[in-house]
């Protein structure tokens, strides 16, 4: 358990396409976002739906893949580390930016009905 110390894994829904970037060193960046939904019953006894988003990057060949694959409403399971991120805007007020840095990615894709 000691060598796992920044580990997260989750399983969600794309919200939007991936926005892919080249840098000017030539790495290829990809970014998205994945939504998780949860249920749980509140007191009056309603099942009720909390959904909760989550920032994810991905760097060189895996952001290859995440362009070639991914694509909104795809089901897709993140194994990687969390990155906090922080940086001042304009106006002087500090911001910070949680993301969760992809090493792998296992899409899911509905089975056909045959």
């Amino acid at each position: 358990m000691t060598n796992i110390k920044n580990h997260v894994q989750l399983i969600g829904r794309l919200g939007a396409e991936p926005q892919i970037k080249i840098l000017e060193n030539g790495n290829k960046l990809a970014k998205f976002t994945i939504a998780i939904n949860n249920m749980y019953t509140n007191k009056q006894g309603e099942k009720v739906k909390n959904t909760q988003w989550h920032n994810v990057i991905t760097w060189g060949a895996l952001a290859n893949i995440t362009e070639r694959l991914l694509h909104k409403g795809v089901q897709v399971t993140i194994d990687g580390k969390l990155l906090n991120r922080q940086y001042t805007d304009k106006t002087g007020i500090t911001h910070t930016n949680t993301e969760i840095v992809a090493n792998e990615l296992f899409v899911h894709y509905p089975k056909n009905n045959v």
